[in-house]
């Protein structure tokens, strides 16, 4: 990819990228307290645009053409963008992945993913998908702890990959990749979930990326369903998608959709954040 699309960013970027990390991270917390068996997806929906609208930021989802919500609800064999819908419940021992993204004033952009079990379902399914959600959000956190020091960007897929098979026989999507994050959601460089023959571009600072690691429990292979958005596994396999904005600077890294940075999911790998302002 030609380095001239990649756009860097300074130091007063970063922490105005940092509002709309926040602000994102918020909306996700305040839907995940909302999850429990019986709630719509829309409802989830709601809860997750007036968080944002409360904050003084707008859904940057709105801003992609056709589509019209605040978030992405995909539950089970629904890997990512499910859209919400009043008749969609959740039930317990779902498993529940949800995709959200903010736009502050000043135009700068926010991406964040989480997935979680519902309580009160079958026990064993539900160990199996917990079992899956850690092994995603695991190869998120070793794709930023590579990132803090990788020279070229595809060392965070191989990272993330690596992870992925570690925890166990799971299918790691190809065509459904991380992506830059700027003025724009979705900006060059692109982030690949796993070892490419290019090692990628050079990693300098103020790169900002969004790590998106969505895996299945059985083949990576997906369709896409008849709402022309949802990509659901073609074998019915549970999946999973967790992801985090982070801020390459000067200083080393600051996952800027992580309320404290990234400080806890990083403390297995011995990579401490750096805080923009330090």
């Amino acid at each position: 990819m030609a380095r001239e699309r990649i756009s860097l960013k300074s130091d007063s970027d970063l922490l105005l990228m940092r509002e709309a990390g926040l602000i994102t991270a918020a909306s996700l917390k305040a839907v995940r307290a909302a999850i429990a068996p019986g709630v719509t997806t829309l409802e989830l929906d709601e809860i997750a645009e007036s968080t944002i609208v409360a904050m003084g930021a707008s859904s940057n989802f709105k801003l992609v053409a056709g589509y019209r919500h605040t978030i992405c609800v995909s539950i089970n064999d629904e890997v990512v963008h499910g859209i919400p819908s009043k008749t969609r419940i959740v039930q317990a021992g779902d498993i529940v992945s949800v995709d959200c993204g903010a736009i502050t004033p000043a135009g700068w952009n926010g991406d964040a993913a989480f997935s979680m079990v519902v309580p009160g379902g079958e026990p064993e399914l539900m160990a199996q998908r917990q079992l899956l959600s850690e092994a995603c959000e695991g190869s998120l956190w070793a794709g930023i702890a590579a990132f803090a020091g990788a020279k070229r960007l595809n060392e965070v897929g191989r990272a993330v990959e690596k992870s992925v098979r570690k925890a166990g026989r799971y299918g790691i999507l190809q065509d459904y990749i991380g992506h830059g994050v700027g003025r724009s959601m979705h900006e060059d460089p692109a982030v690949f979930n796993y070892q490419t023959r290019d090692l990628g571009p050079v990693i300098e600072p103020g790169l900002v990326i969004a790590i998106e690691p969505m895996i299945t429990a059985g083949s990576q292979a997906v369709k896409i369903l008849d709402d022309e958005w949802t990509v659901s596994s073609k074998d019915g396999s549970d999946s999973s998608h967790w992801e985090h904005t982070v801020a390459r600077h000067r200083g080393g890294i600051w996952v800027l959709t992580a309320e404290d940075g990234g400080v806890a999911g990083l403390a297995k790998y011995g990579v401490i954040p750096v805080p923009l302002n330090s």
